[in-house]
């Protein structure tokens, strides 16, 4: 099997990703740049929608998982009175209202979708049925009876009212969330449809959209130390896991994959957690009775 061509080098590189390019689209740009033999990101954005995609590069794509189950924050504006086939505003308008609700009307309707919620993704959506993904179906014609699924919104607060017609909304949600539906559905219950006309990501995990790297910069920057100094730590992806301290012995035995010896702290039995060597990261991993018990082994 042949080699993958390109660096071997680890770290996150945030891009505040423009509308019009797929996140895709936007890994393998960042992969080119910087010569990497392996990225990936850390929560699709639809291709309309701007803000913080993190990519992750080499070693920092073990650490993916940990950003996506992170808690992350939208900005997105709502028209009211239309509802469309992809619930934002590239999809055909299927359904008008005149109805115009209040402020009060908007802010008492989004009490419903706090807290732990129960969610339909929307119908083109890359979730899976029967092995295909549903975008593709929809695109094909198909509707689908899509199940319902839980989702974790922390918050979710009326921003601004610009014109009658719009409403702007600020959601702070867990994995899984997909803004489109939240448009949608509260639309629905307001009783005049709705659908995105525009959605920017301000921050996941550790990541925020104002530290973000724009594609102008990544192309002008592309092959150079100017932007190998850019990226972030593999370590930042580990932000909301404690933090141990493997012995020397630990370090090596955790690099071959198997349980290491790590500084005792107030990490708890049976915790998730990542130890250290020497300031960078070793492995991800279980704490039982002083030791860290790998997941993930990095190699640094």
């Amino acid at each position: 099997m042949a080699r993958k061509k390109g660096r071997d080098i680890s770290g996150w590189l945030v891009v505040d990703k423009p509308a019009g390019m797929t996140s895709t689209a936007v890994v393998n740009k960042v992969r080119w740049a910087l010569d990497a033999k392996k990225a990936g990101h850390a929560g699709t954005l639809d291709p309309d929608a701007t803000g913080v995609l993190a990519v992750a590069i080499g070693e920092a794509t073990k650490t993916v998982p940990f950003i996506t189950d992170a808690l992350k924050c939208y900005r997105f504006a709502v028209r009211l009175g239309a509802a469309t086939k992809t619930d934002d505003a590239t999809g055909e308008v299927i359904a008008t209202s005149a109805l115009r609700p209040s402020d009060d009307d908007i802010r008492a309707s989004l009490t419903a979708f706090r807290g732990e919620i129960m969610q339909v993704p929307p119908q083109f959506s890359a979730v899976k049925v029967d092995g295909e993904r549903a975008y593709a179906l929809a695109r094909a014609g198909e509707e689908m009876d899509l199940a319902a699924r839980e989702l974790w919104v922390e918050s979710l607060e009326m921003i601004a009212r610009p014109d009658a017609d719009t409403v702007e909304l600020e959601m702070v949600c867990g994995k899984g969330g997909y803004v489109r539906s939240v448009a949608r559905d509260l639309g629905a219950a307001l009783g005049c449809h709705g659908h995105v006309l525009w959605l920017r990501r301000e921050w996941s995990g550790p990541f925020e959209a104002a530290d973000g790297v724009s594609i102008e910069t990544i192309e002008e920057l592309a092959k150079t130390e100017a932007l190998d100094a850019l990226l972030l730590p593999l370590e930042v992806g580990l932000a909301d896991l404690p933090e141990l301290k493997a012995t020397a012995e630990g370090a090596a035995r955790l690099r071959n994959g198997n349980p290491g010896m790590v500084i005792a702290s107030d990490v708890d039995w049976g915790d998730e957690a990542w130890a250290s060597w020497q300031g960078r990261a070793v492995a991800v991993g279980v704490y039982k009775s002083g030791e860290l018990h790998p997941s993930r082994v990095f190699n640094l």
